[in-house]
Protein backbone atom coordinates (compact mmCIF):
# COMPACT_ATOMS: atom_id res chain seq x y z
CA UNK A 1 0.00 0.00 0.00
CA UNK A 2 1.22 3.49 -0.87
CA UNK A 3 2.17 5.95 1.86
CA UNK A 4 0.26 9.13 1.12
CA UNK A 5 0.52 10.81 4.52
CA UNK A 6 0.56 14.57 4.01
CA UNK A 7 -0.83 14.32 0.46
CA UNK A 8 -3.96 16.27 -0.47
CA UNK A 9 -6.26 15.01 -3.19
CA UNK A 10 -9.18 16.86 -4.78
CA UNK A 11 -11.93 14.68 -6.24
CA UNK A 12 -14.38 16.54 -8.51
CA UNK A 13 -17.83 14.94 -8.76
CA UNK A 14 -20.91 15.90 -10.76
CA UNK A 15 -23.76 17.34 -8.65
CA UNK A 16 -25.83 14.33 -9.71
CA UNK A 17 -25.17 10.97 -11.36
CA UNK A 18 -21.48 10.55 -10.60
CA UNK A 19 -20.47 6.88 -10.74
CA UNK A 20 -20.52 5.62 -7.14
CA UNK A 21 -17.65 3.14 -7.37
CA UNK A 22 -15.46 5.54 -9.35
CA UNK A 23 -15.57 7.84 -6.33
CA UNK A 24 -15.65 5.32 -3.48
CA UNK A 25 -13.02 2.80 -4.62
CA UNK A 26 -10.19 5.30 -5.39
CA UNK A 27 -11.16 7.39 -2.34
CA UNK A 28 -10.83 4.25 -0.20
CA UNK A 29 -7.35 3.61 -1.61
CA UNK A 30 -6.34 7.21 -0.85
CA UNK A 31 -7.73 7.41 2.69
CA UNK A 32 -6.35 3.99 3.68
CA UNK A 33 -2.97 5.26 2.44
CA UNK A 34 -3.20 8.35 4.67
CA UNK A 35 -4.15 11.03 2.12
CA UNK A 36 -6.57 13.85 2.86
CA UNK A 37 -9.42 13.85 0.31
CA UNK A 38 -11.53 16.91 -0.49
CA UNK A 39 -14.72 16.59 -2.55
CA UNK A 40 -15.64 19.43 -4.91
CA UNK A 41 -18.73 19.88 -7.07
CA UNK A 42 -20.72 22.56 -8.77
CA UNK A 43 -23.39 24.41 -6.79
CA UNK A 44 -24.39 21.71 -4.28
CA UNK A 45 -23.55 20.77 -0.70
CA UNK A 46 -24.42 17.08 -1.29
CA UNK A 47 -23.86 15.15 -4.51
CA UNK A 48 -25.73 11.99 -5.51
CA UNK A 49 -24.38 9.00 -7.38
CA UNK A 50 -26.04 7.01 -10.15
CA UNK A 51 -26.76 4.19 -7.68
CA UNK A 52 -27.84 6.36 -4.76
CA UNK A 53 -24.57 7.09 -2.96
CA UNK A 54 -24.61 10.48 -1.30
CA UNK A 55 -21.46 12.43 -0.52
CA UNK A 56 -20.94 15.65 1.39
CA UNK A 57 -19.36 18.26 -0.89
CA UNK A 58 -16.53 20.08 0.91
CA UNK A 59 -16.02 22.88 -1.61
CA UNK A 60 -17.73 24.47 -4.57
CA UNK A 61 -15.71 24.06 -7.77
CA UNK A 62 -15.47 27.87 -7.98
CA UNK A 63 -13.60 27.96 -4.62
CA UNK A 64 -10.84 25.44 -5.26
CA UNK A 65 -7.30 26.16 -6.30
CA UNK A 66 -5.06 23.54 -7.89
CA UNK A 67 -2.08 24.80 -5.88
CA UNK A 68 -3.64 23.42 -2.66
CA UNK A 69 -3.59 19.80 -3.86
CA UNK A 70 -1.13 17.14 -4.96
CA UNK A 71 -3.68 15.59 -7.34
CA UNK A 72 -6.92 16.64 -9.04
CA UNK A 73 -9.25 13.81 -10.06
CA UNK A 74 -12.41 14.05 -12.17
CA UNK A 75 -14.85 11.25 -11.30
CA UNK A 76 -16.99 9.75 -14.07
CA UNK A 77 -20.62 8.76 -14.36
CA UNK A 78 -23.34 10.04 -16.67
CA UNK A 79 -23.45 13.40 -14.85
CA UNK A 80 -19.75 14.08 -15.46
CA UNK A 81 -20.57 15.66 -18.82
CA UNK A 82 -21.48 18.79 -16.82
CA UNK A 83 -17.71 19.54 -16.85
CA UNK A 84 -16.99 18.73 -20.53
CA UNK A 85 -17.19 22.39 -21.56
CA UNK A 86 -16.89 24.02 -18.13
CA UNK A 87 -14.18 26.71 -18.27
CA UNK A 88 -13.59 26.50 -14.51
CA UNK A 89 -13.02 22.73 -14.67
CA UNK A 90 -10.66 23.21 -17.66
CA UNK A 91 -8.75 25.93 -15.78
CA UNK A 92 -8.45 23.78 -12.64
CA UNK A 93 -7.07 20.81 -14.62
CA UNK A 94 -4.68 22.99 -16.65
CA UNK A 95 -3.38 24.80 -13.55
CA UNK A 96 -2.83 21.49 -11.75
CA UNK A 97 -0.80 20.13 -14.67
CA UNK A 98 1.22 23.38 -14.99
CA UNK A 99 1.89 23.19 -11.26
CA UNK A 100 3.40 19.72 -11.49
CA UNK A 101 0.40 17.96 -9.93
CA UNK A 102 -1.19 14.64 -10.89
CA UNK A 103 -4.26 15.18 -13.09
CA UNK A 104 -6.59 12.27 -13.61
CA UNK A 105 -10.05 11.31 -14.83
CA UNK A 106 -12.05 8.11 -15.17
CA UNK A 107 -14.95 6.85 -17.33
CA UNK A 108 -16.38 9.72 -19.42
CA UNK A 109 -14.47 12.37 -17.43
CA UNK A 110 -11.30 12.16 -19.60
CA UNK A 111 -13.32 14.19 -22.14
CA UNK A 112 -13.06 17.11 -19.72
CA UNK A 113 -9.26 16.82 -19.90
CA UNK A 114 -9.36 16.35 -23.69
CA UNK A 115 -11.61 19.39 -24.15
CA UNK A 116 -9.22 21.41 -21.96
CA UNK A 117 -6.44 20.53 -24.45
CA UNK A 118 -4.48 18.43 -21.96
CA UNK A 119 -4.52 15.08 -23.79
CA UNK A 120 -3.01 16.19 -27.11
CA UNK A 121 -0.15 13.78 -27.87
CA UNK A 122 -0.78 11.83 -24.64
CA UNK A 123 -1.71 8.18 -24.17
CA UNK A 124 -5.19 8.07 -22.66
CA UNK A 125 -8.18 5.85 -22.11
CA UNK A 126 -11.85 6.40 -21.27
CA UNK A 127 -15.26 4.81 -21.41
CA UNK A 128 -15.85 3.73 -25.04
CA UNK A 129 -18.42 6.49 -25.64
CA UNK A 130 -15.63 9.10 -25.40
CA UNK A 131 -13.08 7.37 -27.67
CA UNK A 132 -13.88 9.53 -30.73
CA UNK A 133 -13.72 12.77 -28.76
CA UNK A 134 -10.36 11.90 -27.19
CA UNK A 135 -8.92 11.01 -30.61
CA UNK A 136 -10.39 14.17 -32.17
CA UNK A 137 -8.70 16.24 -29.46
CA UNK A 138 -5.32 14.62 -30.24
CA UNK A 139 -5.06 11.87 -27.62
CA UNK A 140 -3.40 8.56 -28.40
CA UNK A 141 -6.41 6.47 -27.33
CA UNK A 142 -5.35 3.05 -25.98
CA UNK A 143 -8.54 1.56 -24.53
CA UNK A 144 -6.51 0.16 -21.61
CA UNK A 145 -8.15 -0.20 -18.18
CA UNK A 146 -5.83 2.51 -16.81
CA UNK A 147 -3.34 4.63 -18.72
CA UNK A 148 -0.57 6.79 -17.29
CA UNK A 149 1.33 9.28 -19.43
CA UNK A 150 3.58 11.36 -17.21
CA UNK A 151 1.42 13.20 -14.67
CA UNK A 152 -1.84 12.41 -16.51
CA UNK A 153 -3.74 9.27 -15.49
CA UNK A 154 -6.97 8.12 -17.13
CA UNK A 155 -9.23 5.18 -16.39
CA UNK A 156 -11.75 3.35 -18.56
CA UNK A 157 -14.66 2.87 -16.18
CA UNK A 158 -16.08 1.34 -13.00
CA UNK A 159 -14.36 -2.02 -13.50
CA UNK A 160 -11.01 -0.19 -13.37
CA UNK A 161 -11.84 2.05 -10.38
CA UNK A 162 -9.63 0.31 -7.82
CA UNK A 163 -6.69 -0.07 -10.23
CA UNK A 164 -7.14 3.60 -11.18
CA UNK A 165 -6.91 4.55 -7.49
CA UNK A 166 -3.80 2.43 -7.04
CA UNK A 167 -2.06 3.97 -10.08
CA UNK A 168 -2.85 7.50 -8.85
CA UNK A 169 -1.62 6.57 -5.35
CA UNK A 170 1.59 5.11 -6.77
CA UNK A 171 2.17 8.28 -8.84
CA UNK A 172 1.77 10.39 -5.70
CA UNK A 173 4.11 8.31 -3.56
Amino acid sequence: MADLKGKKILMVVAPGNFRDEELKEPMGVFTRSGAEVTIASKGVTRATGMFGAEIKVDKNLEEVSAEEYDAVIFVGGSGADVYFDDSRAHELAANALKGGKIVSAICIAPSTLANAGLLKGKKATSFSSEKKNLKRKGADYTGAAVERDGRIITGRGPEAAEEFGNVVASALE
